[in-house]
């Protein structure tokens, strides 16, 4: 596989990745952050998060993996399966971005080779979840620490 599969998200100390259908904080570098590391990729969501977001994102592929066949989007591409999605993604710029939701995280962590994390400092209540992973699997070559309300990091892993 010569494309990355790197799945990007903000979790909190619990796990927590969302709660009703939306992030249970609010930090504007993280957002900042996503835009960085998603530019210029191709992006991979569920219906649901695309839902939660409303439109596609802008200088990215977008590929929106759903069980309707009905289903479509303007400038998104579609995807009945998480490998269909890999499959299409690799016909495109930049690497593979797995950016949620949960089952999505779930069925692409075995194919992951990088994950990109916020470490949010929170124990928020959630009903959406970050996949557990083995971290002896994984390999920190990256971590930035922020102070704030709430404190948070930026890290990066590469599988082992």
């Amino acid at each position: 596989m010569s494309k990355h599969v790197v799945m990007v998200a903000a979790v909190a100390r619990n796990g927590v990745i969302g709660h009703e259908g939306d992030i249970p904080w609010s930090i504007s570098e993280d957002l900042k952050h996503f835009r960085a590391v998603t530019k210029g990729h191709t992006v991979v969501m569920g219906r649901k998060t695309f839902d939660s977001i409303g439109h596609p994102l802008p200088f990215r592929t977008n590929i929106v993996v759903t069980r309707d066949p009905e289903w479509s989007h303007d400038n998104v591409f579609t995807a009945t399966s998480l490998e269909e999605a890999v499959e299409v993604a690799s016909g495109h710029t930049g690497d593979t971005v797995i950016m949620g939701g949960a089952q999505i995280y779930a069925q692409a962590l075995p194919l992951a080779t990088h994950q990109i994390l916020t470490e949010v400092d929170l124990e928020p209540e959630g009903d959406t979840f970050y996949p557990v992973f083995e971290a002896e699997e994984w390999v920190e070559t990256r971590r930035e620490e922020y102070a704030g309300d709430p404190a948070y990091a930026f890290v990066w892993l590469s599988r082992r």
